[in-house]
């Protein structure tokens, strides 16, 4: 039985993505298909997806929603960060379209039981992975104070890091912090009471900074951004849609830097950048989900789109 999970923005990913029906195009997180069905609803007939995820679970899922599409479709358990091999295994030089969405899924959140999510009480995994990786009790228990504070910081902007991070080290010395309601509870009780969020639970913020680190997301989507350019064909887009504001910064600076400068501007004078852009933006600013979609979808609230075509 397939999971539902609502996927966000899907007609303006379809606006921006498809440029040719008969087109070879990627979901490069292809969760439980919600956007590669929509993808398959408009493009023709011969027209081509790929689908990479690391979650073999919804990799599953994604196998039984998308079989009526039969070899039209290559369902594949790896990253979108090594396309550029996937796509050089199944024989395919460039493609017309990738479409990453970099959510968490409802699956993932409510089903996975690997503790993505605060409200269970599950194993503190974490891992989109299961099957490489430490898990976010492995770096949790034997990451130093110092190290802890500053990845609470740097990944969620968690302004009470110091703080979480001593009770954390204090906590472990009784014994390891191996659950997800255990870890919430800690935090919970270490914000002082007034300071505590009122419209999200108090440890939304490190559960985001342990997921980014334990994934290496931002370094997946910075490895990306960088091969972006040499995937697809000319005229080709990306869509990429963020969560957080340290996603999008690394999108928005990638589709609109210009032609890469390996001159070191500390030892030559800098001089305006005159090479063709990689990546021409097709928005200025980046495009968010209407308020329609976000009272029938709250998680689409903090959802934030790009798209650029490859110039």
């Amino acid at each position: 039985m397939v999971i539902s999970h609502q996927p966000v923005m899907v007609d303006e990913v379809i606006s921006y993505l498809i440029t040719i029906p008969e087109g070879i195009y990627v979901d490069g997180t292809v969760g439980t298909g919600g956007h590669s069905l929509e993808i398959f609803k408009r493009i023709a007939p011969k027209g081509e997806l790929i689908c990479l995820d690391i979650d073999r679970s919804s990799i599953r899922l994604a196998k039984e929603r998308l079989s009526p599409f039969g070899e039209r479709v290559k369902i594949i358990k790896e990253s979108y960060v090594a396309l550029d091999k996937v796509l050089k295994r199944i024989g395919i030089d460039k493609v017309n379209g990738i479409l990453l969405d970099l959510g968490v899924s409802s699956y993932q959140l409510e089903s996975s039981g690997r503790g993505f999510s605060f409200i269970k009480d599950e194993p503190l995994d974490m891992r989109m992975d299961e099957d490489r990786g430490a898990t976010a009790t492995e770096l949790i228990n034997n990451i130093s104070i110092e190290k802890l504070q500053e990845l609470l910081w740097v990944y969620a902007q968690e302004r009470w890091a110091k703080l979480i991070a001593r009770a954390i080290v204090e906590e472990r010395r009784k014994g390891p912090i191996a659950s997800s309601r255990q870890l919430a509870i800690l935090i919970e009780t270490t914000i002082p009471a007034r300071y505590r969020p009122r419209k999200r639970h108090p440890a939304t913020k490190t559960f985001q900074a342990l997921r980014i680190a334990v994934n290496r997301e931002l370094q997946n989507i910075a490895d990306f951004l960088e091969e972006c350019p040499s995937l697809l064909v000319k005229g080709g887009r990306a869509v990429v849609i963020s969560y957080h504001s340290l996603e999008d910064r690394l999108v928005k600076q990638a589709f609109h830097q210009r032609g890469k400068d390996n001159i070191s501007p500390r030892k030559l004078p800098v001089f305006p950048d005159t090479s063709p852009p990689l990546m021409k933006a097709l928005r200025k600013k980046g495009l968010r989900p209407s308020q329609a979609e976000i009272n029938v979808n709250p998680r689409a609230r903090s959802a934030i789109m790009r798209a650029a075509e490859r110039t």
